[in-house]
């Protein structure tokens, strides 16, 4: 009997997981909330662009089209490219458009305990011979319309962590947005107008931005753009962030290769890599904890180490300090370069934003705390209230709340909530079985990270190989929780465990799948030659 497989999302990671298993013989259905496809990208403000150059942020089998000259494009240019390579393999027709997922619910035979099994799902196999799992859609265009239920085989959530769910803080009583006679909006919000509707919105009023990531100093810098000296923009934060340069992205991603993911301590090293990462190990943060055991006094009898850790953090953040006037408007972090970095957080510099700093357009504030008032925000270091028109939050989203609404079953929730070790693989969670979570791992190159969890889903749909038992996959996700803490520190996030060893992350996969981890024809190539999607095209072709 054909098996019965959903998607859930139709956004990049939709796309992937369902063309890569379309090709292994299946016939999924991916539901989709919204009337088109590109996720993130449907839905983006006026200014944005990638982050990261457009090789590392390719389909391995669908190159962009020579049209796209830009090491960068912009939003419109990727959206088209997602929609290119969704007509060119002919994903359209499994997607149900307008059809919102309100509650997945797992369901087995009275008889079975499900949470005792040693196996994933019982046999460490994709499917269950019992196990089913219940899809509840709802119409997203009427509310009121009977709800569907699906009985399907095995779940692939795709379903985003920056949407549909944002991160706005509590304030207390009289003090939040209740009190203020303006205007009060999320990031989200901004970003799902279109840009004549958004740029109405802003011109010619006193606009402040709350927080200093992505979406906050890209709005900040549109709309200080937008509105001039007459009316400047506020941006309020808490944390300076490090933010760098395209091009200082570009020569990053140049240098990602097997070389330099020597000097990052790894999870289960042989002693000669773990040697081999002592003596050249520029690349980790000033922090007591150890990756393993065994690593902790050696690290504490090779005080160079430190030097050299310092010296390259201190050199980079010198760099930015000369390229940027950072101490002049009190922009410096208190944390280091790398450790920002091992969190997953990245941000590009917009090409402009301290020039309209200088001209007095865009106005910083740092703070620990504010309020509400009726004509705009009082914050902590200053009596005059900062007088606004429009507030827009761009303070994240609540991606694990999100993922854990989409299980009926407490138990379920609570595999979400109560622990902080990564997925097996980045996608697998030992206690839940028959399903996968694309698009929950942070990267920069979150589309060729993505591609390669979705290669080695479809290959394990396909029978290819069976998943270690639950004891052990839980037993490597701890380790690798406590070898990215090293790095992290407490800024650690479950969701951001491959960024600096993206490459032995591959390895992984291509040993899982039976194939070579080894993408390059020669040694010198192998060791110091970045790796992109171009050297995986071929992957799954190989049986």
């Amino acid at each position: 009997m054909e098996k019965k497989i959903a998607i859930i999302g139709a956004g990049i990671s939709g796309l992937l997981a369902c063309k890569h298993i379309l090709e292994k013989g299946f016939s999924p259905i991916v539901f989709e909330a919204r009337s088109g496809i590109g996720g993130v990208w449907s839905q983006t403000i006026e200014s944005t662009k990638l982050q990261i150059p457009k090789k590392m942020y390719q389909f391995s089998d669908f190159a962009w089209p020579p049209s796209v000259t830009e090491t960068f494009p912009d939003d419109e240019q990727v959206l088209e490219y997602i929609k290119a390579y969704a007509v060119h393999f002919n994903i359209l027709p499994r997607i149900r458009f307008n059809c919102k997922v309100t509650c997945i619910d797992y369901v087995v035979p009275g008889n079975e305990d499900f949470p005792s099994w040693d196996l994933w799902g019982g046999t460490g196999w994709p499917f269950s011979p019992t196990g089913r799992w219940n899809v509840t859609v709802q119409d997203a265009r009427d509310p009121t319309a009977p709800v569907e239920v699906y009985q399907l085989d095995f779940v692939i959530l795709c379903i985003g962590k920056y949407s549909d769910l944002p991160n706005i803080p509590d304030f207390p009583l009289n003090s939040g947005p209740e009190v203020f006679n303006g205007k009060v909006l999320h990031s989200m919000d901004y970003a799902a107008m279109a840009n004549d509707c958004a740029a109405e919105l802003v011109t010619n009023k006193r606009v402040t931005i709350i927080g200093f990531q992505k979406s906050a100093v890209d709005i900040a810098t549109e709309v200080a753009d937008r509105n001039g000296v007459d009316h400047p923009c506020t941006l309020i934060f808490r944390t300076v962030h490090w933010i760098v340069p395209d091009y200082f992205i570009a020569l990053t991603f140049k240098s990602l290769n097997r070389f330099t993911e020597f000097m990052v301590h790894k999870p289960d090293q042989g002693f000669f890599i773990w040697l081999l990462v002592i003596l050249l190990s520029p690349l980790v943060t000033t922090h007591s904890a150890s990756c393993d055991s065994y690593m902790q006094p050696v690290i504490q009898l090779t005080p160079y180490v430190w030097f050299q850790l310092w010296i390259f953090s201190k050199l980079v953040e010198a760099y930015l300090k000369r390229k940027q006037p950072l101490k002049k408007y009190n922009m410096v972090p208190e944390h280091g370069f790398l450790k920002q970095i091992s969190s997953c957080m990245f941000t590009v510099l917009p090409a402009n934003f301290y020039d309209k700093v200088e001209e007095g357009s865009l106005v910083l504030k740092k703070s620990q705390s504010f309020n509400f008032c009726k004509n705009g925000l009082v914050i902590d270091s200053e009596e005059t209230p900062i007088a606004t028109d429009i507030v827009i939050f761009a303070t994240g989203y609540k991606s694990d709340e999100k993922l854990k609404n989409i299980f009926k079953s407490s138990y379920f929730q609570k595999c979400i909530t109560e622990s902080l070790a990564p997925f097996y693989r980045e996608c697998i969670h030992p206690q839940i079985p028959q399903l996968a979570i694309l698009g929950y791992a942070d990267s920069p190159a979150f589309l060729y990270t993505t591609e390669m969890k979705s290669k080695w889903l479809a290959h394990f749909l396909a029978g290819k190989f069976k998943l270690p038992t639950i004891g052990e996959m839980e037993a490597d996700m701890k380790k690798w929780e406590k070898c990215m803490k090293y790095y992290a520190n407490e800024s650690y996030k479950r969701s951001c465990i491959s960024v600096l060893l993206q490459i032995y992350c591959n390895d992984q996969i291509c040993k899982d799948m039976g194939f070579n981890p080894r993408r390059k024809k020669w040694l010198l190539a192998e060791l110091f030659a970045p790796y992109c999607p171009d050297d995986y095209k071929y992957l799954c072709w190989q049986m």
